[in-house]
């Protein structure tokens, strides 16, 4: 049975633990009366920051790996691929060309746009929308299933852009033109797909008898 002094002594050194520290510095730290603990916590407290920066890079990395699949119908190859050539364009050359096409208040536009990287309801149902339109590439674009998806993401184009046309028509030049696309930061899409989202699109406009508005 551990005395008094013992249980302590356990206690600090669990208690250590959960700061990160590993056993053998806690073992030094608990046995040199000279321990400068004020500038070991200083670097603990560092290291955690750091490694929680890491950590959160991996995480958001993660997501955009599991966005990827989404559209690639799980293939891991092409998805890595996608991203691999997502992170190559220079992000001081994007804002550049960001501001180039893009007015000022159309940039508080922008920022409304889905995101790889998002975890937010917005990113994730335009990226499930974009990845089901993807998986019905094989049947022709006036079926009952790919005119609900084009529904539905003008719903939401409607939600987030009401009025916006002049945007939105930039936005989609910008889209179908692949080097643009890729000095903007957008995420590779075939241009097949983007072919069949227009033609869906175009057929569910004429049988609404209206406009995009």
């Amino acid at each position: 049975m551990y005395v008094e002094n013992d249980l302590k002594k356990l206690q600090q050194i669990q208690f250590l633990k959960d700061l990160g520290y590993a056993l053998k510095d806690i073992q030094e730290m608990l046995s040199d009366a000279s321990w400068n603990w004020e500038h070991s916590l200083h670097n603990q407290l560092d290291y955690i920051v750091e490694e929680q920066q890491r950590l959160k890079s991996m995480e958001v990395s993660i997501r955009e790996m599991l966005h990827s699949l989404v559209l690639e119908q799980g293939d891991q190859h092409e998805a890595i691929e996608k991203l691999i050539q997502l992170s190559k364009p220079n992000v001081a050359k994007r804002s550049t060309l960001r501001e180039e096409l893009f007015s000022h208040d159309e940039m508080k536009m922008w920022r409304k746009l889905p995101r790889m990287r998002a975890n937010d309801p917005h990113s994730l149902e335009w990226i499930a929308l974009l990845g089901q339109l993807k998986s019905h590439m094989h049947e022709p674009p006036t079926c009952e299933k790919v005119q609900n998806i084009i529904r539905r993401m003008m719903e939401k184009q409607r939600e987030d852009f009401a009025g916006q046309d002049d945007f939105l028509n930039k936005l989609w030049e910008a889209r179908k033109s692949a080097e643009v696309s890729e000095e903007l930061g957008f995420y590779p899409l075939e241009p097949e797909l983007l072919d069949y989202m227009e033609t869906a699109y175009d057929i569910f406009i004429t049988n609404e008898g209206g406009t995009a508005e």
